[in-house]
């Protein structure tokens, strides 16, 4: 008779286990409102947003369009720090983009996951031509479509921190859409070789200029990331 309830007690924890098993949910198999988007857009003046607050207004403008200006949007951007070795007090801190777009998990338009959080943004995110849709829940030209659009700023290595104050890599820190260079990623993660950096989302190369013209003539229109923080 022991053995016939010991038996029982050990079958009815082993169901427990697998009926727990079988009602997990993973992020990965979550669906959320829109907490990320590429813009529909650009400013329409280059890398010219007037600084890292207008792209973020950028961003928060056309989230609103799409129905989702009750959260708060932040441009997936750097910015270049200044060091003053004479005058330390003088020293600019720089930007990175992974510290300020929250914590995630991301979504996009359909509600597919984008990024469980900060670290699986920046090493097995689920960024591509299919899922990195705009605000309207359309996908972004990418490599082969006409025109290439899949040039998208971040100012950013591939870590989402800034680069070194002694270059710049952010259009003098979105302000300039003449002199100057942005890094920029590939959303579609495609480029003109299999190498790694032709297939990064936020680091492949730098524009040949910050103006509108210099923008398109290597494969980009000024877009930009946007991640909701709240």
């Amino acid at each position: 008779m022991n053995k016939i309830v010991l038996v029982s007690i050990v079958l009815t924890m082993v169901s427990a286990c697998v009926k727990a098993q079988d009602t997990t949910v993973t992020d990965d198999t979550m669906t959320g409102p829109m907490s990320f988007f590429i813009t529909s857009i650009g400013a329409g003046d280059g890398a010219n947003f007037g600084g890292i607050e207008g792209a973020d207004e950028h961003c928060q403008d056309l989230a609103d369009d799409a129905g989702a200006g009750n959260r708060t949007w932040r441009a997936y951007l750097s910015t270049t720090g200044r060091v003053n070795f004479k005058n330390p007090e003088d020293n600019t801190p720089s930007i990175h983009a992974r510290d300020r777009i929250g914590k995630g998990p991301w979504y996009n338009a359909k509600g597919e996951l984008i990024a469980r959080d900060v670290e699986h943004l920046h090493s097995n995110n689920n960024i591509n031509k299919q899922t990195a849709l705009n605000e309207k829940g359309e996908m972004v030209n990418g490599r082969g479509d006409n025109p290439n659009q899949h040039d998208i700023l971040t100012g950013s290595r591939p870590d989402g921190t800034a680069f070194s104050p002694h270059v710049s890599f952010t259009c003098k820190n979105w302000f300039s859409n003449e002199e100057g260079a942005a890094a920029v990623g590939h959303h579609d993660k495609t480029g003109p070789s299999e190498d790694n950096w032709a297939k990064s989302w936020n680091f492949s190369h730098f524009s040949r200029g910050c103006s509108q013209k210099a923008l398109e003539s290597s494969g980009g229109a000024g877009l930009l990331y946007c991640f909701a923080i709240d």
